[in-house]
């Protein structure tokens, strides 16, 4: 047993300190245990920001409202296919024992407003866009773009992080269309654009922390809400998969995005005797190697999992500052 050329007790190691003389196997020993204060490591990311609302409904008129546009989805999890609005999957950061960082999960968009922005570190993501109201407003561009309503046109997403919202369609009135995703495009007078799947969380888990949308083995963030019916024409959309809420039938209302899936709302059927769908809240995931440990500020709410030789910290509520351990 090491005592690291000390002749009496053997001094305590651990990964922000270490005392002795280390020889080639001592170092390769504390490194194997974490506990060697040099030591970096890669930190895998999956951060969703808030979805945002769909479009009302002006009473005066027939035009349902467009769907809201999903919270951006950035990812560095080197396993998945592809981060928001078609981008690559990017790097992970790295950090060392004592490193600190922000974190924030960005709120869903209450009503027809935009989601609001996630943070992890140096990365943050944009909520979602809202989605068209006619004649009262356009659709606003957004991590993903919201969805476009009779002459109101859809707007952009965020590169990297989400698509666009599907348009406006004057000669068919009554017709909306669904918010963009952060996999899709809003559908044309249709649902909202699907999500994007990530596999920094197993199914089980992601279960059990209530985030993102299981279906088909695979787990979804980011889908945008659907377009609503108008009082004689269009129909009432679906959601994107991936949290997105289903537009409104005709005096219906939309349904709102699933919390912590940065998932969008659907918009309010024409007539006016509906509500608006909101936004769903956003998430941050990291994925660490398990030797390690997070110190968590208070003002986040947090559940830790471990997943093989591997850590999956799952944010789903607040702000505050992360400290590695």
């Amino acid at each position: 047993m090491a005592k690291y050329g000390y002749t009496g007790a053997k001094p305590t190691q651990s990964s922000s300190a270490n005392t002795g003389v280390f020889g080639v196997n001592d170092v390769v020993e504390l490194l194997n245990k974490g506990k060697y204060k040099l030591q970096i490591f890669n930190m895998e990311y999956l951060v969703v920001a808030g979805g945002a609302g769909g479009g009302v409904t002006n009473g005066g008129y027939h035009e349902g409202g467009g769907g809201g546009g999903a919270g951006g989805v950035r990812t560095s999890y080197q396993a998945d296919s592809t981060s928001g609005g078609g981008g690559s999957v990017e790097t992970p950061l790295v950090y060392t024992a004592g490193d600190s960082f922000t974190v924030t999960v960005g709120a869903g968009g209450s009503g027809s407003a935009n989601g609001s922005q996630s943070v992890f570190d140096t990365v943050t993501t944009t909520g979602g866009g809202r989605g068209a109201a006619y004649p009262l407003y356009h659709a606003s561009t957004g991590g993903s773009g919201g969805g476009g309503c009779r002459d109101r046109n859809g707007a952009s997403g965020t590169a990297n992080e989400g698509f666009a919202g599907g348009g406006g369609i004057y000669a068919a009135i009554g017709y909306s269309s669904g918010g963009g995703g952060a996999g899709a495009n809003g559908v044309f007078a249709g649902a909202g654009g699907a999500g994007i799947s990530s596999g920094i969380i197993n199914t089980t888990n992601a279960t059990s922390a209530a985030i993102g949308e299981v279906s088909g083995g695979s787990v979804y963030f980011g889908g945008g809400g659907g377009g609503a019916q108008g009082l004689n024409n269009g129909n009432a959309d679906a959601g994107g998969v991936g949290g997105g809420g289903a537009g409104g039938s005709a005096n219906g209302s939309g349904v709102s995005g699933t919390v912590n899936t940065g998932g969008a709302g659907g918009g309010e059927g024409g007539g006016g005797a509906g509500t608006v769908g909101s936004g769903g809240k956003g998430v941050v995931i990291c994925r660490y190697p398990s030797s390690y440990s997070l110190t968590i500020g208070a003002g986040l709410v947090s559940t830790t999992f471990t997943e093989g030789d591997y850590k999956v910290t799952v944010f789903t509520n607040g702000t505050d500052t992360v400290t590695v351990g």
